[in-house]
């Protein structure tokens, strides 16, 4: 089983993000849960790596090729792939990936996230997504993607195939689900 994982390449204000991001990473390594993430050592992104790395898990980086001066590569994840594009990145992510989480993170977490729910949306992938609602980060958006249906921009369906989850637990619960 392989989570690929969107967050931030920052750490947040809040120490909770870090602690959070680092309890999913050692989370998911102990429960043999490979990650797939962007490659970097920076931000929530280095912490998870960590975390699993730490935890004797697998960690697997995709980096386009154009950011290696942007984003210090992790060093030490168990496999790195390069790509030309950040849509590659987005797609080959996809592609690894048995389930899609969003950590908080800015607008290149928020790109992956919509482009995954958008994918499902026409078909092209039936992968769960979720969303980390770690200290409440995702609460407003929430609130707009319920506008969206409540304004008939986005099907009810397509809402509730977002799970929203609140702690390392749920995110196993929502994969048992998926694997019945």
């Amino acid at each position: 089983m392989r989570v690929g994982i969107y967050c931030g390449s920052k750490m947040g204000l809040k120490p909770i993000y870090v602690q959070k991001a680092e309890e999913l990473g050692a989370y998911l390594a102990r429960n043999g849960i490979d990650i797939v993430y962007g490659g970097s050592n920076q931000g929530l992104m280095g912490k998870i790596a960590d975390a699993a790395l730490a935890n004797s898990g697998d960690v697997i980086g995709v980096m386009p090729d154009f950011l290696q001066w942007k984003e210090v590569i992790h060093e030490r994840i168990t496999e790195l792939h390069y790509v030309k594009t950040l849509h590659e990145r987005k797609a080959k992510i996809i592609e690894l990936s048995d389930l899609l989480i969003a950590l908080p993170g800015g607008a290149g977490t928020m790109d992956e996230f919509f482009d995954v729910v958008t994918l499902s949306q026409i078909g092209q992938h039936q992968k769960p997504v979720c969303l980390y609602n770690v200290n409440g980060y995702y609460q407003l958006l929430r609130l707009q993607l319920q506008y969206m249906v409540d304004e008939g921009f986005m099907h009810q369906e397509q809402l509730d195939y977002i799970h929203i989850v609140q702690k390392p637990e749920d995110l196993l619960k929502c994969i048992q689900k998926e694997n019945e």
